[in-house]
Formats: C-alpha cells, structure tokens, sequence
C-alpha cells in the first residue's frame, strides 16, 4: 500500500519560530514533507501556512491530531488536518446556463478537480440529460416561482442528505436567504460576472457594450450574506474591443466563468483556500 498523506493547514498570529516547529513535529512524528507554503501578512501580523506531507510512520489520524495539538495550543493557531486521498463531495447547482456545469463534469469526470460530484440541482429539467450522461443523480428544486425559505430548505435537505461539503453555484440564478448562506458558510462557491456593481440588472453585456467596455471578468467567491461580496477566490479576464458584439462578448464571459470557477473548486477541494477575514489566502 502507498504511504498516506496528510494536508495541514493553519492560520495564527505571526512570531518567529512557527515553520521551524512544525517541520519538527512532522520529521520526528515519521512524516516527510512533500511541500510547504506559508504566508505572513506583516499588515495584521497573521500566519498562513500548508504542509503537504507523507505519513512514512503509518499511524492513525488521531495519533497526528496529538502531535499538532500542542502547537495549536502555543502558537494560538486554527488548524486542520486532512487526509490528502480523501474526495469532498460537491454538490452543483444550476439554473438555464450550462456552461460551467459542463465544464465542471467535463473537468471532474477527466480527474481535473479531486472531488466527487454526487448530485446536480436545479428548478428546471434543461440538463437532466447532460448529467445523467455523467452518472450523476440529478435533483429537482422547487420551480422558481417559489419562496427563498422553500428553495434554501429544498437545498439544504440535498445537502444534508447528501453528505454534501462543497455547494457550488454554477450560474445557479437564485438568491440564497440568510439562514442557508450561514448555515453553507465557506462551503458554497458563486460565480458571476465582473461587471458588478457598474452594470447591474439586466442584460450586463449590452450594457459593457454600449460603454465601450475593453475587459470582461469573472469572479468566483464564497457565498455570504451579502450578495455577491463574499472572499474572492480567484478572478479571470480577457480583452475585448470594439469588433466585439454583444453575443461575442456573451462568450467570452462564459469562458472566463468556467475558468475561474473550475479553478477556485479545484483550490478548495485541495484545501488551499484560507479565509483571512473578507480575504483569502490562496496556496496555489
């Protein structure tokens, strides 16, 4: 069998001698460091750091969750150990816009993103067979004329049900209430254009477009009470001009979502996201 290994991640507050200690406890628990990034912001004087080791020892879980313990204790570090084999189960989804549910089942079912996709959700029937293509059961939400407290209930009962750890909202065109925005509270990843706040409401790229707009973005983030500000993940663009229509910048939009959102699912799943209050710290 393969040795095990072992994602620790950890956040503190900065002061000399944090790497030091716990490279040591890996090297003297039987662990051997495949790589490590940290990050010290000298501005609120907080510590940032992910170990990726292997476990050469063979312990259990417990038995390395003892040996960090005492650190945490010291350095009043946030920390979390995880099996770095161990695939969070993702549920998507989705309202009529399909593209980076495509994307992301094209990209998971190629071993692109090191989770499990266990269900797709949505008021409307449109890709019921897309996904079933995948193998992937797919979820029927209450229809969109419902109430948010009847959707978010709907949702949260596939969550629960599902064993679900990560809710990505794949242009899934619905506003989630106070009550599922806390209880999916780093958990859940919207995507959206990067327009916002200039061109609002409807028909944002006929808006761009009528202003001369020379990039289009996307913004992947986690889902917080308020709307469409929570820590950004990651954010894509690309250029644009005055030959650009419309429908053409409509594509490129869709493009750029699918890349910023398959990359902030991936970094989640890999555990390199930190939430650093309204920011994060992303270990690429």
């Amino acid at each position: 069998m393969p040795e095990r290994e072992l994602i620790l991640t950890l956040a503190c507050p900065d002061r000399r001698g944090i790497v030091y200690a716990v490279a040591r406890a890996i090297a003297e628990g039987g662990g051997n460091i495949v790589d490590s990034q940290q990050f010290g912001d000298p501005d609120q004087s907080a510590f940032f750091m992910r170990v990726h080791f292997a476990d050469e020892a063979g312990g259990e879980l417990s038995a390395w969750q003892a040996t960090f313990a005492p650190l945490a204790a010291e350095f009043g570090m946030r920390w979390e150990l995880r099996d770095a084999r161990r695939r969070q189960r993702i549920l998507v989804a989705v309202s009529r816009e399909g593209h980076c549910l495509n994307d992301l089942l094209y990209r998971w079912r190629a071993g692109a993103i090191a989770g499990e996709i266990v269900g797709v959700a949505s008021s409307h029937p449109d890709f019921e067979a897309l996904v079933a293509g995948y193998g992937v059961p797919y979820h029927a939400l209450p229809a969109a004329d419902a109430t948010v407290a009847e959707r978010d209930r709907a949702l949260l009962d596939l969550v629960e049900h599902q064993r679900v750890e990560l809710v990505v909202l794949a242009r899934y065109m619905q506003i989630l209430g106070p009550d599922a925005c806390r209880a999916l509270a780093g958990r859940a990843i919207n995507i959206h254009h990067s327009f916002l706040p200039s061109f609002k409401g409807a028909r944002p790229y006929a808006q761009a477009h009528a202003r001369g707009v020379k990039l289009i973005g996307a913004t992947a983030h986690y889902v917080t009470e308020q709307l469409d500000e929570g820590p950004i993940i990651e954010q894509e663009v690309a250029r644009v001009d005055h030959a650009h229509s419309v429908a053409e910048m409509a594509r490129v939009g869709r493009d750029v979502e699918c890349v910023a959102l398959a990359r902030a699912v991936r970094w989640h799943v890999e555990h390199r996201v930190l939430l650093h209050g309204h920011r994060t710290v992303v270990f690429r």
